[in-house]
């Protein structure tokens, strides 16, 4: 992981893990009985996710189980608390956007082969493998240690986090306003963005490896894709315009517990903050394995921001369209 990430994530996890509990007990809003029941019903099926996505995972050796459940679960725990909400406008359309949003993730990741009839294989995401081959985790025990910590605890509990606000929503008897507006437009349009990102990512690999697998050697592509990564459309302005779009888009849910009435700054943030330190993480590992792969990619960094979209990428070389 780039070293000059870890003071940041540090610091946003500490923000995330120190400062929420302390919005909780002095700026709220504290959660009321129903809420509570709502919320240890989400836990459980997190605690069952977790469950299933470390002994799945072991027994298998495909560590991507967790990443077959992150675009479903948020769908899951969002109609459940809409439903025990009373199905208010507001919760009904926060559901709708995450299943808007889990469908669209859902179909990504489908058609890169992680889900089989057998449930339990499928396509392992590439990052996985390399965690693995690290030093770190050369002894069996390691491994298996950060897959029961990070892979199916951690992450569980980030994806059930990010959802929070719908449960601080639960209960408020504020109207459907125009902070509620902005937010559905923000999340709408993000998902737009990130559908968007990854489509041209997915056409663009594709279309390489169709000529690779045609015989030629990667500098014997034609330009673009002879860097062997993506540079051009919104990811001539930004490293990571999937990654920028998913950041925002749990932002944007956040801004409904503001709507609800629970104040500017309150508890329920935890999960947009935690998903920007997993995010700052993630993006490094890509950055790492992409630099050592391709000669340019380390240019390519100097001159385009890792998520929020700046200039235009431009070189000598003839632009995709």
């Amino acid at each position: 992981m780039n070293k000059m990430n870890i003071p940041l994530m540090a610091t946003l996890l500490a923000l995330s893990v120190i400062v929420c509990p302390i919005l909780y007990f002095t700026v709220g809003p504290e959660l009321d009985g129903a809420q509570l029941e709502v919320l240890r019903t989400l836990g459980i099926i997190a605690a069952c996710s977790a469950a299933f996505c470390f002994v799945v995972g072991e027994a298998t050796g495909n560590n991507s189980q967790m990443d077959k459940l992150w675009s479903l679960l948020p769908v899951a725990y969002t109609w459940v608390t809409a439903a025990k909400g009373g199905m208010s406008v507001r919760l009904v359309v926060m559901a709708v956007l995450a299943t808007l949003w889990g469908v669209r993730l859902t179909i990504n990741f489908a058609r890169k082969g992680a889900y089989r009839l057998k449930f339990w294989e499928g396509t392992e995401d590439y990052r996985w493998a390399v965690v693995r081959s690290g030093p770190a985790f050369r002894k069996r025990w390691a491994w298996m240690l950060f897959d029961l910590g990070f892979i199916s605890i951690y992450q569980n509990a980030l994806v059930l986090m990010t959802t929070l606000p719908a449960l601080v929503a639960m209960r408020s008897d504020a109207p459907f306003g125009a902070i509620d507006a902005v937010a559905a437009v923000l999340m709408l349009g993000f998902i737009v963005w990130e559908t968007v990102a990854d489509e041209q990512q997915w056409r663009f690999q594709t279309h390489k490896w169709t000529m690779i697998g045609e015989g030629k050697r990667l500098e014997e592509l034609p330009a673009p894709y002879n860097k062997g990564f993506n540079t051009t459309g919104l990811w001539g302005r930004s490293r990571h315009p999937n990654y920028f779009a998913e950041q925002a888009i749990w932002v944007s849910f956040y801004l409904f517990s503001i709507g609800a009435g629970a104040g500017i700054a309150n508890w329920s943030m935890i999960g947009a903050l935690l998903l920007v330190v997993l995010f700052q993480g993630s993006s490094s590992l890509a950055e790492e394995i992409s630099g050592s792969k391709y000669p340019e990619y380390q240019r390519y960094c100097r001159k385009v921001p890792r998520f929020f979209p700046g200039k235009r990428y431009c070189d000598k070389e003839k632009s995709l369209h």
